[in-house]
């Protein structure tokens, strides 16, 4: 084994734990929430989702390993690139939403409405960033199998996923009139000039 493959799976171990700390702070998040009074939304898919998160890593690393995937530096590097900046921004979100997070779907607008942060651009970053790391992350060893295959897996179980979520979010009207004219996933590149920037800064 190579040690290109080694450090692949030190990287794959990684991201499962950073997986395991989101979900203790998500369960440290839902307890807060739950006793404020918020509920939690039933959601019959989010197995599929969490079987899809565990799936993804362990099919990459039989594909490398078995398959003998090679090492390629113009792949990897722009792939590793991305996967750190959506793991920075899935971070970003966490930090923003603060009690709000949670891997589940909770009815928490009525607590407030989170519109700093990457929510002043979008109102799905997280899933934009998922979708990023999950697919970025088997190309970084050319387990382009495992990225094909998820990538329209996982476009799925996010349609599913926000069928639910948005339903919850814009039945709020401070929730319409704050987030819905805003894109679902990324900002719209004239909201990222300085001026827009400022003036959604103040605005929020």
């Amino acid at each position: 084994m190579g040690v290109s493959v080694v450090l692949y799976l030190v990287l794959l171990a990684a991201m499962g734990l950073a997986r395991l700390i989101e979900l203790r702070v998500s369960a440290r998040n839902r307890r807060r929430l739950l006793a404020r009074g918020v509920a939690k939304v039933p959601e019959s898919g989010f197995p599929l989702m969490v079987a899809f998160h565990v799936a993804v890593p362990v099919a990459a690393a039989f594909e490398v390993v078995l398959l003998r995937r090679p090492f390629l530096p113009a792949l990897a590097v722009p792939m590793g690139i991305l996967l750190l900046l959506a793991h920075g921004l899935r971070w970003w979100v966490i930090r923003t939403l603060a009690d709000h997070w949670n891997v589940g779907v909770m009815a928490s607008s009525a607590l407030g409405v989170v519109s700093s942060g990457p929510y002043r651009f979008a109102r799905h970053p997280n899933y934009a960033a998922v979708f990023v790391e999950m697919t970025a992350l088997p190309l970084i060893h050319t387990a382009w199998l495992t990225a094909l295959v998820s990538a329209p897996v996982h476009a799925f179980l996010i349609r599913r996923r926000l069928a639910i979520e948005e339903a919850v979010l814009l039945a709020d009207p401070r929730y319409r009139a704050t987030m819905s004219a805003k894109p679902r996933f990324l900002p719209r590149p004239g909201d990222l000039a300085p001026g827009r920037r400022r003036a959604a800064a103040e605005k929020a």
